[in-house]
């Protein structure tokens, strides 16, 4: 089972610990997104180095390919991949609906039942249904130690009345999602949605509480929203959960976004920003982000960040990885994920010893004043 525990807190921000079976997690966290199986650009052994415990894969995905009859024969996600740490995996409902629309023909591509989510997948086009049963049967053959039920992704900028209706069915789909069987080392996080409707995730987040769930997930954000609307959203949610559980905002996402959530409440995040962004050159520092492709760093012998200590600043200068990402060398993709990531696990780390020593907003106010800052240059 997994359990956690609140260990100290500053204003409204939290440190705690979430524990399973393979490990502890301190919180605040931050996932990376080992969407296939595997963190884009990067090894396990690199994740293990970079400090994280706690990564995130996706059902749909892994559903898709390698297939759930592969994972199985391996006993687990974890034994497939190579990973010994604690897993989290999203049901993939998201996924139905992002990568259907992709499609020609969408409108018919997804349809929402009472029953589930059918769909036609990205890459072969072939009809499948997820159910909120079969969604939790899958990530008991993962072994996920973190599970996510199939909820409903309304789109932003829906109606209220359409969001109210997904409210209500994600509520029914977890009620047989608890229904499903999990194994002790499980645990089923709820998720809680109502869009930017303030009055509909207040309604989410009661009946999720009402289940007395592990976690719970703020969803539904991060999705065309303004980062006002998000943390609100989020804000409203966070008031609710108790503080003995952890609470999980889905998507989220840049570092402003993170550290202003962490003040709010939040523990755990997940996003592919530092590993997509990482693949076309842009790279969190320190001091702001900055475009390694630009001719500014064509002879500059610096590090990326002077105050990081990962292998790629340890070794590497800003002229060299221009260079590899000029010449499309496959080494330059790797390099500035290494690095992306573990400015992410710096930024966690940062943000709980400040909290544990009670100065967590002087940090944010700090932090996110040196973020506002690009090449050099203030963005007003």
């Amino acid at each position: 089972m997994v359990k956690f525990e609140l260990y100290a807190q500053s204003s409204l921000a939290r440190a705690g610990v979430l524990k399973t079976d393979l490990g502890e997690v301190l919180t605040p966290v931050f996932m990376p997104v080992g969407t296939q199986g595997t963190i884009k650009a990067i090894t396990w052994r690199d994740i293990k180095e970079l400090g994280f415990k706690l990564v995130l894969a996706n059902t749909y995905h892994l559903y898709l390919r390698p297939g759930i009859d592969v994972i199985k024969s391996f006993g687990g996600l974890n034994r497939f991949v190579g990973f010994d740490g604690p897993i989290l995996t999203d049901s993939g409902g998201f996924q139905v609906f992002s990568l259907s629309r992709r499609r020609r023909g969408f409108e018919s591509r997804v349809r929402v039942l009472e029953e589930g989510v059918e769909f036609r997948d990205h890459l072969a086009g072939d009809l499948h249904l997820f159910t909120p049963e079969r969604v939790i049967e899958l990530q008991r053959v993962f072994g996920s130690r973190i599970v996510m039920p199939l909820d409903v992704c309304v789109e932003y900028g829906a109606s209220k009345e359409e969001v109210k209706e997904g409210v209500m069915k994600t509520i029914r789909w977890l009620d047989r999602s608890l229904r499903a069987k999990l194994e002790p080392t499980q645990a089923l996080f709820g998720i809680i949605q109502g869009g930017v409707f303030k009055d509909l995730r207040r309604e989410s987040a009661l009946m999720s509480l009402e289940r007395d769930l592990p976690g719970y997930a703020i969803g539904g954000l991060s999705v065309g929203e303004s980062q006002e609307e998000m943390l609100e959203s989020a804000f409203v949610v966070c008031e609710l959960i108790p503080k003995e559980k952890p609470r999980y905002l889905m998507g989220v996402g840049m570092p402003e976004d993170v550290l202003k959530a962490i003040g709010l409440g939040v523990d755990m995040f997940d996003c592919v920003a530092p590993t997509r962004m990482a693949r076309t050159g842009t790279l969190f520092t320190s001091f702001g982000r900055l475009n390694i492709r630009n001719a500014i760093f064509a002879k500059d012998e610096r590090p990326v960040d002077s105050l990081c200590d990962c292998y790629t600043c340890q070794n590497f200068s800003r002229a060299y990885l221009r260079h590899l990402f000029n010449s499309e060398e496959i080494t330059a993709y790797i390099l500035a994920t290494i690095h992306n990531l573990r400015f992410y696990k710096r930024l966690m780390d940062g943000a709980r010893e400040a909290i544990i020593s009670n100065s967590f907003e002087k940090f944010q106010a700090e932090t996110l004043q040196k973020l506002q800052y690009k090449e050099g240059i203030f963005i007003s």
